[in-house]
């Protein structure tokens, strides 16, 4: 895998993890280690399936930098204004909930300089610089995001080594909640972490040269390192602190002030790492609905960038509260746009046969595989409404 494939599934891995990490542990440990692990697996799996059924899609329908065009050629007008309503809904509130975070952050962070900065001008300062990144392309989204990957990377090995020390094992058996419902219904929280598939289409875009072979091998590594991370952040969390302790926890910054009364430093780190994992998964996010708005309206990046971040940033400003009530359904949303409508396009494909000789690639499973998506994403529903 050359440099560029390799960067494109850090931008994957990047776009997923995010905040949902340092949530895992307070809504996983109750259940103890084994079957917190095991769904978790659950999700990745068929979550990677579904973003292996729209890689298929994006490169039988030839590309496309957005999934505008995808939608369009394989489910038609009416699948192509659906697809294109609910995309724009899941991302224009990822991107709002990511300016709210950085804004907080980056006046924390001024503040900490002895600078005044209001929440008004942070969000607005994080947004225009960093859509810049954005508007300036895919290429440098790339380098920026290996950057950032590789800090964020030897950040987490800073803190796993400065939480491995103190941890006991017998936590890792402990389990205060046996209730199989409950544990269903965290599905969501581990769903949305692994929320990578919008950059599928610029990726494959992004990288026209590169073979099927290692289009695929740059999805399964771009899952494969999310869920490694999500898995020994688990268990460094559990093992330090006890399960009776975790279920107490109602957000994420008592869980860093639990770990920093333990561990010097851990503060400063876990800050450092939460900033960066945001910042990642604002570029890949952001990178999405930048092409998608290239590939439907055909503008200038100029445009293009005013019509990607204005209603974000216009939501981030003056629909924050409104906006925070709402979130709850992006989950939803998702399992839509990530499970169904890949299932929809590809239904559509395999059906017409209408593909080129060199388009060959199909996911593996077939109509098996097929059938066990659609029970995946009719259990992440259930998940969510039950």
């Amino acid at each position: 895998m050359n440099t560029k494939l390799l960067g494109s599934s850090l931008i994957i891995a990047g776009t997923a993890l995010g905040a949902g990490m340092l949530a895992i542990p307070m809504v996983l440990a109750q259940f103890g280690l084994l079957s917190g692990s095991l769904l978790m697996l659950f999700i990745w799996s068929g979550t990677t399936y579904a973003a292996l059924l729209l890689l298929e899609a994006s490169i039988k329908v030839g590309g496309g930098l957005g999934m505008n065009t995808i939608a369009r050629k394989t489910l038609g007008k009416g699948g192509q204004l659906i697809t294109n309503g609910l995309l724009y809904a899941l991302l224009v509130c990822l991107l709002m909930a990511y300016i709210i975070g950085a804004g907080d952050l980056l006046q924390k962070l001024v503040t900490g300089f002895g600078l005044e900065l209001s929440m008004l001008h942070s969000q607005i300062i994080f947004t225009v610089l960093a859509g810049c990144i954005v508007a300036a392309g895919t290429g440098v989204v790339d380098k920026l995001n290996r950057v950032l990957f590789i800090i964020m990377i030897a950040v987490l090995i800073i803190t796993l080594a400065a939480l491995i020390p103190g941890m006991s094992f017998n936590h890792f058996f402990e389990a205060t909640n046996t209730n199989n419902v409950d544990l269903i219904k965290t599905s969501a929280v581990l769903f949305t972490s692994f929320g990578f598939f919008p950059v599928i289409p610029s990726l494959v875009s992004y990288n026209k040269k590169a073979t099927h072979k290692q289009l695929r091998n740059m999805v399964l590594l771009g899952s494969l390192i999310p869920l490694g991370c999500y898995l020994l952040w688990l268990y460094a969390v559990v093992g330090s602190l006890s399960a009776e302790q975790l279920i107490k926890f109602d957000n994420v910054s008592v869980l860093i002030d639990a770990l920093s009364s333990r561990f010097v430093g851990i503060h400063i780190i876990l800050s450092i790492f939460t900033g960066l994992a945001l910042l990642t998964s604002f570029l890949g996010v952001a990178m999405s609905l930048f092409d998608q708005n290239i590939d439907l309206f055909r503008k200038n990046r100029l445009v293009t960038y005013i019509l990607t971040f204005i209603l974000p940033l216009l939501g981030a400003i003056f629909a924050a509260n409104q906006f925070l009530s709402v979130l709850s359904y992006a989950g939803l949303i998702l399992v839509f746009i990530a499970v169904f409508i890949p299932m929809l396009m590809i239904r559509n494909i395999r059906k017409s046969a209408q593909t080129t000789s060199d388009n060959v690639y199909q996911v593996a499973g077939g109509a098996g595989a097929m059938l066990m998506s659609l029970f995946f994403g009719c259990f992440l529903i259930g998940a969510q409404l039950i």
